[in-house]
């Protein structure tokens, strides 16, 4: 269930503006009953109010309903629940502890998935060409360092990605050879190409 934006000040103001409940202001706050019983009290320290019906998180008419039965419990208005964010298309920021990672996933994908593009390779982990090249010709930097890892174990990328991405690379270069498929996917024992 949603909460409200500002769940303490929320609380603070149905706390001295209403009749509800502990439980029925905690329930939508989304805060235990305790803290409630200590907002009331005036064990935390004061926070200003925030008045739930001016900022159009529920109505008058709601917390009156709320009021009369104890049982009720108040509703977080459609209005108030956040949109959803959609999530952009453009270049994707790797953390740098997980950067050097890169080399490892790319090198997985290179020995498990031939059939991927390098552009494909790019754009699934967010590196660049050169790389991908770099670590095939093995002449990166770091060739000795470098162990194949799955790049779903390392959160360069999902595995819903991971697999549009190969459905789309199977798609492009048409019927696969079932025998082929079976000596490049890992067995059930494994994680990131090894045994465990």
């Amino acid at each position: 269930m949603a909460h409200p934006l500002m769940p303490k000040a929320t609380a603070v103001w149905l706390v001295e503006n209403t009749g509800l409940t502990f439980e029925q202001i905690a329930d939508f706050c989304g805060l235990h009953p305790l803290e409630v019983q200590a907002i009331a009290d005036g064990e935390v320290s004061m926070l200003q109010g925030l008045d739930p019906v001016a900022n159009a998180q529920t109505t008058r008419e709601d917390i009156e309903r709320c009021e009369k039965d104890p049982n009720e419990r108040l509703r977080l208005a459609p209005k108030a629940i956040p949109v959803p964010l959609v999530k952009h298309r453009g270049p994707r920021y790797t953390p740098v502890s997980k950067r050097g990672d890169k080399p490892n996933a790319i090198a997985w994908l290179l020995k498990n998935h031939p059939e991927l593009s390098d552009g494909q390779i790019a754009k699934l982990i967010g590196t660049t060409k050169p790389t991908i090249n770099a670590v095939r010709d093995r002449t990166h930097r770091n060739i000795q360092e470098i162990k194949p890892q799955h790049p779903v174990t390392l959160g360069l990328c999902t595995v819903a990605e991971l697999e549009e991405a190969i459905a789309r690379a199977q798609k492009k270069r048409g019927p696969v050879d079932e025998d082929a498929v079976a000596e490049t996917t890992p067995e059930a024992g494994e994680i990131g190409g090894e045994d465990v």
